[in-house]
């Protein structure tokens, strides 16, 4: 067995973006971005007047995330696709992490699935993966167990808080029992 995937979808998890847009969540900073995703759903607009995108970001996650680094391939699951290795990594003290990159974008899945599902799947090619959205549900869920042969952890986060650190044991609780695995599986061999 391989290390796991975690999967990271930036808005939501990362940019709790369904909090009130008065009220920035406690520890997160406000950021200004203006990816060329962003400027591409304002084709009304000339670029120079494009408003920048509010981003909010906790300088905490990029600690979390780098320690699970230690156990997972960090790989982006989002539709900011490359442009979240310009905009996100650097904000949260990031690397340059692998992309996934959508042969399709907001079609609709199989059996009712979230459109990402299907090409998580097709990505992660049989490995052990953990996946972070806030589009996920009981539907995904059965779809991923039907499909997928390694272990899987689709775990939703609430779009109006972001992850916490009850999400931070979640995760590691997930890559320590994977670890667990891997390693009696080596002794029994």
């Amino acid at each position: 067995m391989s290390r796991p995937l975690l999967y990271l979808d930036v808005d939501g998890p990362l940019n709790p973006y369904a909090a009130k847009p008065t009220r920035r969540p406690t520890g997160f900073t406000t950021h200004r971005m203006l990816p060329e995703g962003w400027i591409a759903q304002n084709p009304d607009r000339p670029r120079p007047y494009v408003k920048p995108l509010r981003v909010w970001l906790n300088p905490e996650h990029g600690q979390h995330l780098t320690e699970l680094a230690t156990a997972y391939d960090l790989t982006w699951a989002t539709t900011w696709g490359a442009e979240a290795n310009l905009f996100i990594s650097p904000a949260l003290g990031l690397p340059e992490l692998p992309v996934v990159e959508w042969p399709t974008m907001h079609d609709a899945g199989p059996e009712g699935t979230f459109w990402k599902t299907r090409h998580l799947l097709n990505h992660a090619a049989g490995r052990p993966f953990a996946w972070c959205d806030d589009d996920l549900s009981d539907t995904d869920r059965a779809y991923v167990e039907a499909n997928h042969t390694a272990p899987a952890l689709l775990h939703h986060i609430d779009p109006r808080l972001g992850l916490r650190h009850e999400d931070f044991a979640v995760l590691k609780a997930f890559a320590h029992q994977h670890q667990t695995k891997r390693r009696a599986g080596r002794k029994e061999n």
